[in-house]
């Protein structure tokens, strides 16, 4: 699709604009808005646990010095400050263990991150639970649909997909804060123009940045609403003009898809939540070596290799040589050799196998090498439709075993129940929230449409350990 000569018709950002700021809470299928209190629970665990991280405690300490005081609760120390401060780290702490959500069109990407925005920005306006729901089904619906678009998807011309957040968070911010559809669209201009992210930050040897381009983008989005909410404008034709999104980022894209049957279905219900706490296509391997090792009792010494038959980016961004030398928690769960490594070795992979003590365990260390990773062109076919995997275990005495997995745990097909996610939240939430915390928690999130304030769930959010 060729680029929109700039005021030769409405462009696709007035349309967006114009449906977004007019949903209301009623719209919203039922089924859509119960996956709305399941990721809200999942993303709300991810940050709890991520609080205890490296990487939060560092935001914390800088964010914390310079920030400005504000109305928006930042989870685990209860601080209450400006929402794109808040914003930014509540994003950080649900993605900095990479074990929020995931959903992979054509390009992948971790719609939660966005629900940062719905809650600060609500948080500010004073909104309640259900229009939560609103902000965080927008999120989702939105994009996924910029995912499906591009044909290939961006991630594989070079670019993150916390380009596309860019252009989604600010239209749940605006929502939360009531813009008309007018000021919503300068949002999107306004943070659209601002936020391309290379992908750099996901190749190679990973850092703290991995984990941090999508929170940046969800931040921008915040930014760009308050901005428009003053009467700031940014440019209407930011993804379908000249010199905008579709023009720079190059052919092929379907924009259509971003609008066409707005309402009638809802694509939340078609993500997927993370069982383990890694890259998403490392997730059918790891279900495939978990299932093999446990159901024939393989232990470590007595494996020789490990094959592994899977999409070409497995074998690219998974395992390309410092995949099998992973120093630190970014690039170990970015590794496809290291966390099938973890599963052999662990027989499980949760965040504990992402500790520095783990990560250099001598065990663990040793299963490395035996893992070969091989783009298999048939299976490359069926993506996405499938997420396939073939793992073959050879042993030392010359047995071999094999698994085909085609969707992991926590895919629509295989979905967690409520009580998994509940499990999950959980675990993540027990070193800092107690007993107690946790179950009023549970209990605001399952009964979300009747809450007052975005704020009475937040305030159950500081530590209380």
């Amino acid at each position: 699709m060729s680029a929109t000569p700039t005021g030769s018709k409405e462009t696709i950002t007035a349309r967006i604009s114009r449906y977004a700021a007019g949903v209301r809470y009623d719209a919203i299928a039922p089924e859509a808005a119960h996956e709305a209190k399941r990721y809200l629970l999942d993303s709300i665990g991810c940050a709890l646990g991520g609080f205890l991280q490296h990487d939060c405690r560092i935001a914390l300490d800088v964010l914390g010095e310079h920030a400005g005081r504000g109305p928006c609760t930042v989870v685990g120390t209860g601080a209450r400050m400006d929402p794109v401060t808040a914003s930014l780290l509540n994003a950080l702490m649900v993605r900095v263990m990479d074990y929020n959500d995931i959903y992979w069109k054509q390009d992948p990407s971790h719609p939660s991150d966005i629900i940062p925005a719905a809650i600060a920005c609500g948080e500010r306006a004073g909104k309640d639970g259900r229009e939560l729901i609103v902000g965080i089904v927008l999120g989702y619906e939105f994009e996924q649909r910029l995912c499906e678009a591009a044909f290939p998807g961006i991630r594989e011309r070079g670019w993150h997909h916390a380009t596309l957040t860019a252009f989604v968070s600010p239209i749940v911010a605006a929502r939360m804060l009531d813009l008309d559809a007018a000021r919503m669209q300068h949002a999107i201009g306004i943070s659209g123009s601002r936020h391309f992210t290379l992908g750099a930050a996901v190749s190679g040897k990973l850092s703290m940045v991995k984990n941090t381009v999508d929170p940046l983008a969800t931040q921008s989005g915040v930014l760009a609403a308050l901005l428009a909410e003053k009467g700031y404008t940014g440019p209407e034709h930011v993804i379908d003009g000249k010199e905008g999104m579709v023009h720079c980022l190059g052919p092929e894209w379907k924009l259509g898809i971003l609008e066409e049957g707005l309402g009638a279905s809802w694509r939340i219900v078609q993500c997927s939540m993370k069982a383990y706490p890694t890259e998403a296509l490392t997730h059918t391997p790891i279900s495939a070596v978990l299932d093999l090792v446990r159901e024939h009792d393989l232990k470590p010494d007595r494996i020789a290799k490990v094959h592994i038959r899977s999409l070409a980016r497995a074998a690219d961004i998974l395992s390309d040589p410092s995949k099998y030398d992973p120093r630190t928690k970014e690039t170990a769960d970015h590794s496809l050799p290291y966390v099938v490594a973890a599963a052999i070795a662990e027989r499980q992979v949760t965040p504990a196998q992402f500790r520095d003590e783990k990560i250099l365990d001598p065990v663990i260390r040793a299963q490395l090498p035996k893992v070969e990773v091989v783009a298999d062109p048939e299976i490359e076919k069926l993506f996405p439709k499938l997420y396939r995997t073939i793992v073959k275990i050879t042993t030392a005495d010359g047995g071999t075993f094999e698994k085909q997995v085609d969707f992991p745990k926590g895919d629509p097909r295989n979905p967690l129940t409520d009580r998994e996610v509940e499990e999950k939240f959980e675990a993540l939430a027990d070193r800092v929230l107690s007993k107690e915390r946790q179950r009023k928690v549970k209990d605001a999130v399952w009964g979300l449409e009747k809450l007052r304030s975005i704020g009475d769930l937040m305030g159950l959010l500081a530590t209380d350990r």
